[in-house]
């Protein structure tokens, strides 16, 4: 056992315009997941809002 399993993993996060050039292959190519899928959430979010905005205009202008 090493002493990295007895650690709990750190969360990965990531700030808009941080360095990038201490990162290693492994770290980028986890934010990039973690971003891909912070896009998908958005654009769901996206979806339903737009769903409840067209339903309310279509209602007030009925």
């Amino acid at each position: 056992m090493t002493i990295d399993d007895d650690e709990p993993r750190k969360k990965i996060t990531h700030d808009i315009g941080q360095d990038l050039s201490l990162l290693s292959v492994n770290e980028l190519e986890e934010r990039i997941a973690l971003l891909t899928a912070e896009i998908q959430r958005l654009r769901a979010a996206e979806v339903k809002k737009r769903a409840s905005k067209d339903a309310a205009d279509r209602f007030f202008k009925s």
